[in-house]
């Protein structure tokens, strides 16, 4: 386990390394400046902006300052919001994309793997067929279209639910602002999560190991949870590592959509402008979580099937 781990974690800070060399080149190399407005800027003042930000050195000396400002902590000045450090912008908003992302993550894993065993011990039955097209639909349906399709009947016409916003405490009558932005980000994850565990489960429970189980003479229940359950739903956690990425990305478009305080909001403001400092230091942070993410997956799918050994 410890090799494991050792060997992982230099895997992600490789990846780490070749994911911020990426985008700093592919931003920096990108047509148009930072520092271009409507209204031109006087000579001197550009030359001021580009040296307070290093853009008068050559490209590698960037790079290279900008590689060993990581390596201290230091994720820079933002050029958008002037005098601000990276840091500063992106970590107090982490916790309002983390916060959703975990929210949508439970619900998908939740609702998605009961529609999956539903469906597996109802198969060919009405709850089969109707959770599987509830699962087309989902992956079907893109957020960015279901994000405003949902505002428009929940918000706008039933006025059941709030248009946009972000809980400012943990009291139970803001969690209705959590409704909709949720519920977006984790329709198209419960339908693939269900459709994966409905699978898995029908593949174990067509086992010779389930059948032996049965003529031992054990009741139906317990062979489902002790024998089938725990092999059943693997494929899901297999999916777990990759849906974790997808929450994360698709999340920038469900804040911006939905007027979320998150990392998401900052991401595409900052791509407009061309602001490379808060790009690749949102860039970083998604990057980390999801590195960390997948390991976990990996540990807990190891846990759940004894034939994967992490050697």
């Amino acid at each position: 386990m410890l090799g494991f781990l050792v060997r992982r974690i230099i895997g992600g800070l490789i990846t780490l390394f070749v994911i911020t060399s990426l985008c700093f080149f592919i931003v920096r190399f990108a047509p148009g400046n930072p520092f271009s407005q409507e209204r031109a800027l006087p000579p001197e003042v550009r030359r001021n902006l580009e040296k307070k930000y290093h853009y008068d050195k050559p490209i590698l000396t960037q790079y290279f300052l900008r590689m060993t400002g990581y390596l201290t902590g230091d994720f820079g000045l933002s050029i958008k919001y002037q005098d601000r450090q990276v840091e500063d912008i992106l970590f107090p908003s982490m916790g309002t994309s983390v916060q959703l992302g975990a929210i949508t993550f439970v619900i998908a894993i939740v609702v998605g793997l009961a529609a999956g065993i539903i469906a597996s011990v109802r198969q060919n039955r009405w709850p089969d067929y109707a959770s599987m097209s509830v699962a087309l639909t989902g992956i079907c349906v893109p957020n960015f279209l279901l994000g405003p399709l949902l505002v428009m009947v929940f918000a706008f016409y039933l006025r059941w639910l709030p248009v946009a916003g972000w809980p400012e405490s943990a009291a139970f009558s803001e969690l209705d602002k959590l409704v909709l932005p949720a519920i977006t980000l984790a329709l198209v994850h419960i339908a693939y999560v269900s459709r994966l565990g409905r699978a898995g489960m029908l593949d174990v429970l067509n086992k010779d190991y389930i059948r032996t189980a049965r003529a031992k003479g054990l009741a139906e229940k317990e062979v489902f949870l002790k024998h089938a359950l725990k092999n059943g739903v693997t494929p899901v956690l297999s999916y777990a590592g990759p849906m974790a990425a997808l929450i994360l990305t698709g999340s920038v478009v469900v804040e911006k959509i939905f007027n979320l305080p998150g990392m998401g909001q900052h991401f595409v403001d900052a791509a407009l402008v061309r602001d490379l400092p808060l790009v690749m230091g949102s860039v970083l942070i998604y990057s980390t979580l999801l590195i960390l993410f997948n390991i976990v997956v990996d540990i807990g799918y190891s846990i759940l099937d004894p034939r994967v050994r992490l050697n």
